[in-house]
């Protein structure tokens, strides 16, 4: 992505759940060295928790609680554009966006997946991991590309699966590794 000189990139965080990962760039954004400003966060779920953290934070969001993907991609380019949005982070995003919205955005989305990619791809990777009698796992930060968790991987961070590990006690060890991992990959991206 090249050097970053003074200003910070303006970027949106896509979210549909609680929002830790939102929580975790926010705090880092504020960091004078940190390369990105969240100036956007967009939601496809009205009941996402995540949004008290835009709130909190005085950072414009965007509800757009469609069953229709090509409604809701349609609603937030506009937005991007409206607030001339150069990168997205998705953060717990439950929604698969299309190869045209994708091609737009040209390498300038990343995603943060709970397993070590390419293995466990889509949903129920914890669960994946568990039944499969994994050692080993942890979390990934990629590029997003038209394929499913199939993007050029940024970072990874491999944990020790425990022997009386459930899926809840995994997730929870895994999801404190993404807040760490994720701001370090997004300023690798730009200041690499």
């Amino acid at each position: 992505m090249g050097k970053l000189i003074g200003n910070k990139i303006k970027s949106a965080v896509f979210i549909s759940g609680n929002g830790s990962n939102l929580n975790s760039i926010i705090k880092n954004s504020k960091k004078k060295n940190f390369p990105i400003k969240i100036s956007l966060v967009i939601s496809n779920k009205s009941s996402a928790k995540g949004i008290r953290y835009a709130k909190k934070n005085n950072i414009p969001y965007k509800i757009f609680n469609s069953l229709n993907m090509q409604e809701f991609e349609r609603k937030a380019l506009k937005e991007l554009k409206i607030k001339k949005i150069k990168f997205i982070c998705l953060a717990g995003f439950m929604k698969i966006l299309s190869k045209k919205f994708i091609k737009k955005f040209n390498n300038k989305i990343v995603n943060m997946h709970p397993s070590l990619l390419p293995k466990y791809k889509g949903l129920n990777t914890h669960l994946k991991v568990i039944e499969n009698k994994e050692k080993i796992s942890g979390c990934t930060v990629h590029y997003v590309s038209s394929k499913l968790d199939s993007g050029k991987i940024i970072l990874q961070k491999k944990i020790k699966v425990k022997k009386n590990d459930t899926m809840v006690s995994l997730k929870k060890r895994i999801l404190k590794q993404e807040h760490l991992l994720y701001p370090k990959a997004i300023k690798n991206i730009f200041l690499n």
